[in-house]
């Protein structure tokens, strides 16, 4: 542009610009370059945001419309389409028009019914669902357990001071989990439960744990089978109810005896090893007895006079103390025969105590029991002599407040003073203060006192102890559990329960029990399941069943736990058949967990071993129909099942076995089929065809396609699915005759050329079949197979 041009555009400007001034309606705008360009991308996106469903409409119709759809009428077509009127309630119509009433009334009925039972459908599919949420839910719960805990630890520790090596976490193969020790007690478990299932009497489960303590040289695991073996000889009642046997009177008596009857003999144990241990300062003589042990016990534990003792001395000794240990030691007795000697010390005692003596339950009378009581109150109460007031306390079973702690100095005493005390009859003359029951006991030694009072982690046999011999059996190991279950005295928590009981859950405890070994060792596994045969959970389920069959699928050791099939059909018996006489049911229910997992082919053989064609057939189906038309292949998916349902066939017809007809017809049928593609794969296209001839899954000629078409409907899901290989299979068969036909054509004598001519022609005819079958069938063909035999049909025409 030249000097002129541009001239004359500045002059234009500056006229546009004075008239611009010249308006006062407009204000006057000042903006930089940068504000314009912010100006105009505000402008623009508006514009975009207006536009926007336009554009996408524009680039929808682009993208489908290559595809050959017409989104303008297929958006119409859609428009026009509701649903609002299916169930939608009926206009009135007419009170005159009772054809019309009559007509709307059913049709009202009919929608209000169909409403009705979809609405209860719905309600009905999600109440399944929410059950079927919180089972499993509750499963996963528990494997998480087992798993955390499953090799044996008390506490979850979450340090990560080492990363571990999951290679070195594995264990050696075939190697144990077990330690000696717990090898030792499942051996006494195995002898156990080999005794009950040969139908022999029953022998004592403690007491073959105990011969296992002896062999370790323990004193302590000595004792505590001891212990053990004490407390549940109690007598038994048939009951059917453990927690009501467990709360009896008579059965809680029944363990205080037991418990006092246990320390005392352990204290004489005490007392006769302290004497021999110190004969020189024992001074050991006399006529034998516990009256004369006492006596010498004492030289050694009260070798001075004691200040504070009261009514004298008996050769020596104080009365009282004498006495005192005389009853420790369970020696009524010998503690009368000090009574005896100092009875004109004593004053009403001798009588008391011969009260208490002769009484069976070791109580005195009420009227007794309180003019003791009274005394004590009144004169020994604040009495130097521990001794006689320990005594008078534990005669008058009162003032339980009182620990004796110069007395009883020790655990053992201080439980043996208050299970002395423990009371059973609320007869409503004693004051709370000298009242004592043994759920106050059991309440004061685990919650008031628990763990850390008795050093639990550093001496767990005493803590054991303390448990045990008040009757508090669920907080025990897993070894002592089995034999308070086997005797009944092991009772589960539930709501409602009286104080102080206190309930165990032995199946998972004894499930965490197995965890850790249950891989390696399940032999030994399921000698602790046979525990549970009579056990049932919440959904009424057997646990023995239910934990074998878990085992068997985690171990996958099928035919050592469960037996298995040999080649003539016959079953080899498993471990499972001494613990079960019926041992079908078990495999059947094994075998279902295994399908349930999607483990079909173990569930295959699992079904076969508890003789169930049925399903035997129709999970062999499930597995053949997606590879028979693969190409076989050594050590391949199809080969294995190939082989292993061969297997299963040969030994049916063998035996004459023969399941549900519809599936065992398609058992053979995919057989067949594995066939028709093992020769068409291998090039033997003359052989392939004769195997599909003869089966007459497709037609080969016009006149039967529609029997075709009709059978097609009788097929499982199983033959169908297939159905699109076999049609493209046989197309290509018939295609590739029709080519070695073609090339043999030329050049051939008139008859043969006729001849070649028909073959031919048949040929295209029965593509024409195929083509038309696959047309009429009631099912969807998989991909492009119809484009494909089209084609195919095509080339040979």
């Amino acid at each position: 542009m030249d000097a002129e041009g541009f001239g004359e555009l500045l002059q234009q400007a500056e006229q546009l610009a004075a008239e611009t001034e010249a308006v006062s309606e407009l204000p006057h705008v000042e903006r930089n370059l940068q504000e314009l360009q912010q100006a105009g991308e505000r402008l623009r996106s508006r514009t975009l945001t207006r536009t926007s469903q336009d554009t996408a409409d524009v680039k929808a119709s682009i993208l489908l419309g290559s595809r050959g759809l017409d989104i303008f009428h297929i958006s119409q077509r859609l428009e026009s389409l509701s649903a609002a009127t299916t169930f939608e309630p009926l206009e009135p119509v007419k009170d005159a028009d009772i054809q019309g009433f009559l007509k709307n009334e059913r049709d009202n009925a009919l929608l209000s019914a169909i409403e009705e039972s979809r609405r209860r459908t719905f309600l009905l599919a999600e109440e399944y669902h929410r059950e079927s949420m919180l089972v499993q839910w509750e499963q996963v719960k528990q494997r998480v357990l087992h798993t955390l805990l499953g090799a044996g630890e008390d506490a979850l520790d979450f340090s990560q001071d080492v990363e571990p090596s999951f290679v070195s976490e594995v264990g050696a193969p075939g190697r144990s989990a077990l330690d000696s020790v717990e090898v030792a007690y499942g051996r006494q478990i195995y002898i156990f439960n080999e005794k009950i299932v040969n139908g022999h009497v029953q022998p004592s489960l403690g007491d073959l744990c105990a011969s296992v303590a002896d062999s370790l040289d323990d004193k302590n695991v000595s004792d505590m089978w001891l212990m053990v073996k004490q407390m549940t000889d109690v007598l038994l009642v048939p009951a059917k109810d453990t927690l009501k046997s467990r709360v009896a009177v008579d059965m809680q008596m029944a363990f205080v005896r037991k418990a006092l009857t246990f320390l005392e003999n352990s204290y004489k144990n005490y007392t006769m090893v302290t004497v021999f241990g110190n004969l020189h300062q024992a001074q050991l003589g006399g006529v034998p007895g516990t009256y004369q042990l006492v006596h010498s016990f004492l030289n050694i534990k009260l070798p001075g006079p004691l200040p504070g003792m009261q009514d004298g001395e008996v050769e020596g000794h104080p009365v009282w103390a004498l006495i005192y240990y005389c009853l420790r030691c369970g020696d009524l007795s010998a503690a009368m025969q000090v009574v005896n000697r100092a009875q004109h010390q004593l004053g009403d005692f001798k009588t008391w105590f011969q009260e208490y003596m002769n009484s069976p339950d070791r109580r005195l009378s009420p009227a007794t029991e309180n003019k003791l009581r009274l005394h004590y109150r009144r004169v020994l109460r604040n009495s130097a002599d521990p001794y006689k007031r320990a005594v008078f306390c534990l005669i008058g079973k009162c003032d339980i407040a009182d620990n004796h702690g110069e007395v009883a100095d020790k655990t053992e005493d201080y439980l043996w003073l208050k299970l002395n005390q423990v009371c059973f009859d609320d007869d409503g003359s004693s004051a709370p203060q000298d009242r004592l029951t043994l759920a106050q006991l059991q309440k004061q030694l685990l919650e008031d006192y628990g763990e850390s009072h008795f050093s639990a982690s550093q001496q767990p046999f005493l803590y054991f102890q303390v448990l045990f011999l008040t009757a508090q059996f669920e907080a025990e190991s897993i070894i002592e559990k089995l034999i308070l279950f086997d005797s009944f005295l092991l009772v589960s928590q539930e709501p409602g329960d009286p104080p102080m009981v206190r309930r165990l859950n032995f199946i998972r405890l004894l499930m965490l029990y197995t965890r850790k070994f249950e891989a390696t060792d399940p032999r030994e596994a399921l000698q602790y399941f046979y525990f549970l045969r009579n056990e049932k959970d919440n959904q009424g389920e057997n646990m023995f069943m239910r934990c074998v069959s878990e085992l068997v699928i985690e171990s996958r050791e099928f035919d050592m736990l469960l037996g298995r099939l040999e080649k003539d059909g016959s079953r080899k018996p498993g471990v499972i058949d001494k613990f079960a006489g019926d041992t079908r049911a078990i495999i059947t229910k094994v075998a279902s967990e295994a399908e349930n997992k999607g483990l079909f082919e173990e569930a295959v053989k699992l079904y076969e071993l508890a003789k169930n064609p049925d399903k035997v057939l129709e999970l062999m189906n499930r597995l053949l129909s997606p590879v028979i038309a693969q190409v076989s292949a050594p050590q391949s998916n199809k080969e294995r099942l190939k082989n292993m349902a061969l297997g299963i066939a040969e030994r049916y017809r063998t035996s004459g076995v023969a399941g549900e007809k519809s599936v065992d017809s398609t058992f053979y049928l995919l057989l067949d089929l594995m066939t028709f593609f093992d020769e068409y794969h291998a090039g033997h296209i003359d052989l392939a065809y004769d195997v599909i001839e003869r089966l007459k899954l497709v037609p080969l000629s016009q006149d039967c396609v529609e029997e075709r078409v009709a059978a097609f409907r009788n097929f499982s899901d199983e033959v169908r699915h297939n159905l699109s290989e076999v049609l493209l299979a046989t197309m290509n068969i018939l295609f590739t005759q029709y080519k070695r036909l073609k090339g043999v054509t030329a050049g051939t004598p008139g008859r043969q050329q006729r001849t070649l001519e028909d073959r031919d022609s048949l040929l295209r005819s029965q593509a024409r079949a195929l083509i038309t079958f696959a047309g009429m069938i009631p099912y969807r063909m998989a991909g492009d197979t119809n484009a494909r035999l089209v084609q195919m049909e095509v080339l040979m025409n």
